[in-house]
C-alpha cells in the first residue's frame, strides 16, 4: 500500500468510507505523478549541482541572498524563506561558511539576532552556477510545457502554495 495515501476510492483502509474521503483512481494518478516528479526533478537538479560542490538546499540558500537587499537576511527569515527550521539552518550555514560562501553577522541593536550574509566567493559562485541550473531547470521542467501548459499549472498551483503558507503560520 502506497505510503503517501493510504487507499482509495475502491480500497480503503479499516476506516469506514464515509468518513474518509479516499482518492479517486484520476485523483491517485495526479497525486503520484506529482510526488515523483518533484522527487525526480529534485534528484536530477541536485546531481548537476554536485559537480559545483553545492547541494540544493545551498543553492537556494544562495539564491535567496542573492536576491535579499545587501545580500544578507536574518537567519529567522531565511529559515522561513527556505522551508527549514532555525537548528537545520544553523548547521547548513555552518558548512556553507566553512566553503567560504557566507557569513554569520551580528545584528545590530539585537544581541541575539543574527545574519547570514553571501560572500564574494558566495556571489562568484551564484553568478558561476546559476546558468548550468537555469539551464537544468528549463531542460528538465519548464521546456517540457507548453506557453499555455505553464499559465494553466500556475493557475493551479498558485493557490495550493498560497493556502499551505497560511498554514506555516498557524500552531
Amino acid at each position: 500500500m502506497d505510503t503517501h495515501t493510504i487507499g482509495t476510492a475502491d480500497t480503503p483502509p479499516s476506516q469506514p468510507e464515509e468518513e474518509t474521503p479516499w482518492l479517486t483512481a484520476r485523483e491517485q494518478r495526479m497525486w503520484r505523478a506529482h510526488l515523483e516528479v518533484a522527487k525526480l526533478l529534485d534528484y536530477q537538479l541536485s546531481r548537476e549541482l554536485q559537480p559545483h560542490n553545492l547541494a540544493i538546499n545551498d543553492y537556494e540558500i544562495l539564491v535567496v541572498l542573492s536576491e535579499a537587499p545587501d545580500h544578507r537576511m536574518r537567519m529567522t527569515d531565511l529559515a522561513t524563506a527556505t522551508l527549514q527550521s532555525k537548528s537545520r539552518l544553523s548547521h547548513q550555514i555552518t558548512r556553507m561558511e566553512n566553503a567560504g560562501l557566507v557569513l554569520r553577522q551580528e545584528c545590530p541593536g539585537d544581541r541575539r539576532g543574527l545574519y547570514a550574509h553571501l560572500t564574494e566567493q558566495g556571489w562568484e559562485t551564484m553568478q558561476r552556477v546559476a546558468p548550468d541550473h537555469v539551464r537544468s531547470v528549463r531542460a528538465h521542467f519548464i521546456d517540457r510545457f507548453t506557453p499555455e501548459q505553464l499559465d494553466a499549472l500556475y493557475e493551479a498551483l498558485a493557490p495550493v502554495a498560497d493556502h499551505l503558507r497560511g498554514l506555516r503560520g498557524r500552531s
